[in-house]
């Protein structure tokens, strides 16, 4: 028989690696409600018309399409099926979709519960996304993502709080990381002053590729999107400006002067550094002007984060979208977020080996199990010991004693207690330090004493 396997991209989490896992979730969760933020959850699955159009052409053909329940060919047009039209097709057989990421779902939550929300609010979510990519070191099909957002406020301060968590996570992590700032005001300044203020998108996407493919790859795509010779060549050293957070805003200042749109960026970004001045960051704050972003709902900040002691992916970004609950019917309301990839820091941790000691320790003391009257003296005490908080399990059946050692050693188990007819006339314990090997007969009143000592 063939051995079942999981669809690529997909993985399974053991016990141990689930507790890495709940530690890296409750070390975000713990830092988002210190700033105020409040949780909630919004259904995998949301309407693709709720999904389409939001994350750009490139982000529509990496969404998971969902076939309608029952017989999904009956609204088929034939034609279509005929001449392999695709995206027809789809529209016919599909109405839902996994959920891509967890902005757009909040932006329609917003616009939904709207009578039922007291503006601004802070929400938090802790939820899988689904993207339909090439698997690869570092990206999944499915994972987790952290999201913290505050919307219905225009202020720059929210964008010094979130900076502010992006630190404080990382440095409860241990883990060093580099926080890249730009804003989407000044790329799109940057494409008025070469002349193809039309071509955003195209530029946007294409520079935001640097790390990955090279200059001069993103040159050859911007070549093949219509981008003129003479507008690449005005951009080269705007891309690749170097120099202190100061440097680049002045420059910038001087190269933007006949942009009022790229003018009103280079202040936003100004006024968020001079914030983080008066509260500084453990870690490295740099204006980058490589960084696009490719999502379409970005308008102004946007935000990146790469570990700087591992290869791998951006571990954390977001931004400031002024329209995206627009789209929805609800305009006016601003909003800012930031969304942490939890599997990317999963395996940056695991790299790094920075979990704490005891992280995955579940079990703190497993009784041993000779038979029905050492079961009977047990049962009381075990119960006696998870009611003051400590977790403690019985060997379900009498086995040999080296199979209930072998059983806690495999699962990381730190005590051992051995009640044998001798510790029951005393109404004692008998306590085996399983890393130490040193063991001590207790009042079976007092095991709790010897754990945490």
């Amino acid at each position: 028989m063939q051995t079942p396997v999981i669809p690529k991209g997909t993985r399974d989490f053991n016990p141990q690696e689930m507790a890495k896992r709940n530690y890296i979730f409750d070390t975000i969760r713990n830092v988002f409600y210190l700033y105020g933020f409040r949780q909630i959850e919004t259904p995998s699955m949301e309407n693709l018309t709720t999904l389409m159009g939001k994350y750009g052409e490139e982000g529509d053909k990496l969404l998971f399409k969902i076939l309608n329940s029952g017989d999904f060919m009956s609204e088929v047009n034939q034609e279509d099926i005929a001449t392999r039209n695709l995206p027809r097709l789809t529209n016919q057989m599909c109405e839902k979709g996994l959920r891509y990421d967890l902005t757009v779902p909040f932006a329609r939550y917003v616009v939904q519960h709207r009578n039922e929300i007291t503006f601004p609010f802070r929400r938090f979510q802790i939820q899988p996304v689904w993207r339909a990519d090439r698997p690869q070191k570092g990206r999944y099909r499915e994972f987790f993502q952290c999201d913290a957002d505050i919307v219905g406020s225009d202020s720059l301060l929210n964008e010094l709080e979130l900076l502010q968590i992006i630190d404080k996570v990382f440095s409860r992590f241990k883990i060093r990381v580099s926080i890249k700032i730009n804003n989407r005001k000044i790329l799109m300044g940057i494409a008025e002053i070469i002349g193809e203020a039309d071509k955003i998108t195209d530029i946007t996407v294409a520079i935001d590729k640097l790390d990955k493919i090279g200059l001069e790859n993103v040159n050859a795509e911007l070549s093949s999107k219509g981008i003129s010779k003479e507008a690449i060549s005005k951009l080269q050293p705007i891309i690749l400006l170097s120099g202190s957070n100061e440097d680049k805003i002045q420059t910038l200042k001087e190269i933007l002067k006949d942009s009022e749109t790229g003018l009103k960026g280079v202040e936003e970004i100004e006024t968020i550094l001079s914030k983080t001045s008066l509260t500084p960051l453990r870690n490295e704050l740099e204006l980058n002007l490589t960084l696009a972003r490719g999502l379409n709902y970005y308008t102004g900040a946007i935000l990146e984060v790469k570990a700087l002691d591992v290869q791998i992916g951006s571990i954390t970004g977001g931004g400031r979208y002024d329209s995206l609950t627009g789209v929805f019917g609800l305009q006016g309301v601003s909003g800012v977020g930031i969304s942490f990839g939890a599997d990317r820091i999963f395996d940056v941790l695991n790299q790094l080996n920075l979990y704490p000691e005891n992280c995955t320790q579940q079990t703190q003391i497993l009784f041993v199990n000779f038979g029905e009257t050492e079961e009977n003296y047990i049962l009381p005490i075990i119960t006696e010991l998870r009611n003051e908080g400590i977790s403690a399990e019985i060997y379900p059946e009498a086995a040999k004693l080296k199979k209930q050692f072998s059983y806690a050693n495999d699962n990381q188990i730190p005590f051992v207690a051995i009640a044998g007819e001798n510790e029951i006339q005393e109404s004692k314990i008998t306590l085996k330090n399983m890393v130490t090997g040193n063991q001590i007969s207790v009042d079976k009143l007092s095991i709790n004493t010897h754990i945490f000592n």
